[in-house]
């Protein structure tokens, strides 16, 4: 017997503005690989200043990071992922990664903390690297913890 493919409704803000996104479909494609249940989420591509406000204000840490999820509620999940565009295409460059490779990577970190994963303590971290390593895996995508 298989499993039901969890159900995904899907915003992408501010993709306009970065030509060297990925399409719609390879986005979408990434977010349901790492689905574990029904979800409502929006990925939103934001500058430098936009992503160090939003991680100041909600962080209290004052510099732009590379992904941020915002989780409204857990089962289904529904949450904002926002990716400081200029911050991941750096360090794409710094790790020697492609940008479609790293991209992928934080996308995929971004939804499994919309379902509750976490990497605060040893144990929760080895298990959310794992499921990262395993959907990225599938993408023929590098560990990137390596």
């Amino acid at each position: 017997m298989s499993r039901r493919q969890p159900s995904l409704r899907l915003a992408v803000v501010g993709a306009l503005g970065h030509r060297d996104l990925p399409s719609r479909a390879t986005l979408r494609r990434w977010v349901a690989l790492a689905l574990d249940a029904d979800a409502q989420l929006c990925l939103a591509f934001v500058d430098t200043r936009t992503g160090r406000r939003l991680n100041r204000e909600f962080r209290a840490r004052d510099y732009a990071t590379n992904v941020l999820t915002f989780v409204y509620q857990r089962r289904p999940a529904v949450a904002d992922i926002v990716l400081s565009m200029p911050v991941v295409r750096r360090e794409a460059r710094e790790q020697a990664k492609t940008l479609r490779a790293h991209l992928a990577h934080l996308i995929v970190h971004g939804v499994l903390h919309a379902q509750g994963y976490d990497h605060e303590g040893q144990r929760d971290a080895k298990r959310m690297h794992s499921r990262e390593c395993r959907i990225l895996a599938r993408l023929r995508i590098a560990d990137p913890y390596r």
